[in-house]
């Protein structure tokens, strides 16, 4: 699809990129399901180049759910960043997390003449129609974070090793608590994610396959009594929706003194929510609490002593990543992958590249966070 020129100039090109980390570059930003684009002055890539030919070329589309939670902000800015640095023209969109919106932005990517599509969906079940459309077209299409589900237009995944997220989420609470030496039993209360992304039955999975047996042993209780993902998912992983469960479980299990151990939460969207609900109404011991993506708010609450650790997926590793499967697959080739047996979508496994996920907690988060440049100190003060 594009010239197969300058390789040695497009690999410093990505490694400056990565070290540029989540600095903004000019390009098609379509605001939060806001049609009118607000256009930055962009200079040409040739011209920043010294008017000579970069390696990129082609029209890439990158469809993203919403604005409203801090990391999608990151991965898009990422995303447009390294696309951009990398010679390519990029359609940045956001849809609101309203799904009628994701799927018109993505039929005009298509329409647009978008070469290549890569799509955090909002419901991983809910773009089928719009993708077929991709797939008459011969347009390649990668899932971005969250796995588009029950379509074959769907070429490549690219994540984070979600079952490791659950799996190191319910490990630190294990080692917290200290299940395997410590008597107990221990109260735990448990929140994951929206029913409609995938993600969430991952993130919830793995980090159960690890508490499960010690709530089948009775060192862990569950007072509520909601332990099926069905009763603990939050719609749209929302801190009001899981703030006004919490209330009701606080209310109805721990307003007489009772402690509360330990909150699992699958992101940090919903513990921010669980944290506001115990503040408002727990007079209890503070519990430990799980958290992903170490959004600021978040950050700021881990050392403030109010939520114990957090997943970092660092958004800059996971964009790099996908523009280096975005160059192959517009090169002609196959993009590189290092998981073909997990993420059945439905209509088959599909080819996927799995970052490693670590946590962050007051320990550590100094030198994850801000020695890397993800964050500065004044961000977090």
């Amino acid at each position: 699809m594009k010239k197969k020129l300058m390789s040695a100039i497009l690999a410093g090109v990505l490694t400056m990129a990565m070290l540029a980390g989540c600095g903004t570059a000019a390009g098609t930003t379509v605001e939060d399901g806001d049609k009118s684009e607000t256009e930055e002055l962009a200079e040409d890539p040739a011209e920043e180049a010294g008017e000579e030919e970069t390696a990129g070329g082609g029209k890439i589309g990158v469809a993203m759910p919403t604005k409203d939670l801090q990391r999608w902000n990151q991965d898009g800015t990422n995303m447009e960043a390294e696309l951009l640095a990398a010679g390519y023209e990029v359609d940045l969109q956001y849809a609101s997390n309203e799904i009628a919106t994701q799927v018109s932005q993505i039929e005009n990517m298509i329409n647009s003449g978008c070469e290549l599509l890569v799509i955090a969906s909002i419901d991983g079940d809910s773009l089928g129609t719009v993708l077929e459309l991709a797939k008459e077209k011969s347009i390649p299409v990668i899932a971005y974070d969250r796995l588009i589900m029950n379509s074959d237009a769907v070429s490549y995944y690219a994540t984070f090793d979600n079952y490791m997220v659950g799996t190191k989420q319910g490990e630190y609470l294990r080692d917290q608590l200290d299940l395997d030496n410590a008597d107990g039993p221990f109260n735990i209360e448990l929140v994951t994610g929206d029913p409609g992304d995938n993600n969430a039955r991952y993130f919830f999975g793995g980090a159960m396959d690890v508490l499960q047996p010690y709530i089948d042993a009775g060192k862990l209780v569950v007072k509520s009594g909601q332990t099926s993902f069905e009763t603990v998912a939050t719609a749209n992983w929302a801190s009001e929706a899981s703030q006004s469960r919490m209330d009701a479980i606080i209310s109805a299990n721990y307003a007489d003194g009772t402690k509360l151990d330990a909150v699992l939460c699958s992101n940090d969207s919903t513990a921010l929510g669980v944290v506001n609900s115990l503040e408002a109404n727990y007079t209890g011991e503070w519990p430990v609490i799980t958290g992903q993506d170490c959004d600021v708010a978040n950050v700021k609450n881990m050392i403030d002593g109010k939520q114990a650790m957090s997943i970092f997926k660092d958004t800059r590793t996971l964009a790099t990543k996908v523009v280096e499967m975005v160059d192959a697959i517009m090169q002609g080739g196959e993009a590189p992958v290092n998981d073909t047996i997990t993420y059945n979508n439905g209509t088959g496994v599909i080819p996927s590249y799995l970052c490693e996920p670590i946590f962050a907690d007051k320990d550590n988060y100094v030198e994850l966070l801000i020695d890397s440049g993800y964050y500065t100190e004044d961000q977090l003060k």
